[in-house]
């Protein structure tokens, strides 16, 4: 049993200046409207419109449809990137499908089966028809005698699509057109999660799960692995909520938050830069000096100051008596009393 999901090598193919082109829904797109047509299919949904799961190692059968005699050529895109050639393949006997027919890969009663690979996520099958056999040799080969499948040498569904368009450059463009299939792939044993509901009277809330940002409440978050865990509930202007929640398998954990207790910065404490310096001096008319600027004389024994907070120098002068001359480191309101000497 192959499987559907191989490892090629990857290189980067020059982008083709034709005008076959990348789509968001279909891998390469053929710009005209040929009379030719496919349809490619998984065997999960048979409409083509939906995007069925399968799980890692299940059987998958693929089928196309042309309007017209067709060589078909399939190849699948997985999660991760990596391109396999289905068809043609040494499995299947003739990539040739007669118009207005259903071809099945593998075909009922092969000897073999498609089985879907380990890479989880969304796959892509592409379906190339042409009427004519185009050669592909520059895309894909087979590396040894016994693989089954050949290995493509793009990467990703973008340089597929620049390999394919060098590929269908050289025919008209009304004899190859392409269509596209989707597929999810899961894991065989899936992890079974359980969801988290946070719910606030509080717009802009946020919600962090055992240290990790989930994003605002009022939101169901999905896929947690069942266990107990540290909530933080945070809004602004209020104290954050903190609590422990149990996440059950399959189920969906409620924790309804009403904040109520604002928070209230306390003031922050007011720090002066300006001090009152009172100056008593048994001196009436003595002139006072601070910093070396004058700012008065003695009046009724005293004499009151602004002065900035930090080393402050204070000078008297009065006729009679030696010049005083003091420094003061200021850190809060204070008074001196200064005696100058005759």
């Amino acid at each position: 049993m192959k499987k559907l999901l191989m490892i090629p090598a990857a290189m980067l193919l020059g982008t083709a200046a034709a005008a076959p082109k990348i789509s968001a829904q279909s891998i390469i797109v053929n710009p005209s409207q040929p009379d030719l047509a496919v349809s490619v299919r998984v065997d999960k949904d048979s409409s083509g419109n939906a995007t069925p799961t399968y799980r890692t190692g299940e059987n998958i059968r693929i089928s196309t449809t042309v309007n017209r005699d067709a060589y078909v050529y399939l190849f699948n895109v997985d999660a991760n990137g990596e391109v396999t050639q289905i068809l043609p393949n040494r499995l299947s006997s003739s990539n040739f499908v007669k118009a207005n027919t259903t071809a099945v890969f593998p075909a009922p009663g092969a000897n073999f089966n498609f089985t879907v690979g380990e890479d989880v996520g969304l796959n892509k099958v592409l379906a190339l028809a042409s009427l004519t056999e185009l050669n592909l040799d520059q895309i894909s080969s087979f590396k040894t005698q016994q693989d089954q499948f050949a290995t493509v040498t793009a990467k990703g569904q973008q340089q597929l699509a620049q390999a394919l368009s060098i590929v269908v450059n050289p025919i008209p463009q009304n004899s190859w057109v392409s269509d596209t299939a989707f597929f999810n792939v899961a894991a065989r044993n899936p992890v079974q999660t359980g969801s988290l509901f946070v719910g606030t009277n509080v717009a802009n809330s946020t919600v962090i799960l055992n240290g990790q940002r989930l994003g605002s409440a009022n939101t169901t978050f999905t896929n947690i692995r069942p266990g107990s865990y540290p909530v933080r509930v945070q809004a602004p202007g209020f104290r954050d909520y903190t609590t422990t929640i149990t996440i059950r398998a399959g189920a969906t954990t409620n924790l309804n938050v009403e904040f109520a207790q604002v928070v209230t910065p306390a003031p922050a404490p007011v720090v002066s830069n300006q001090f009152t310096l009172s100056i008593r001096s048994s001196v009436n008319g003595a002139r006072v000096f601070v910093d070396g600027q004058e700012v008065g004389t003695i009046r009724n024994g005293g004499l009151s100051v602004d002065v900035n907070r930090g080393a402050t120098e204070v000078v008297l002068i009065a006729p009679g008596y030696q010049t005083f001359v003091g420094r003061y480191n200021v850190t809060r309101d204070a008074q001196i009393t200064i005696t100058p000497t005759r």
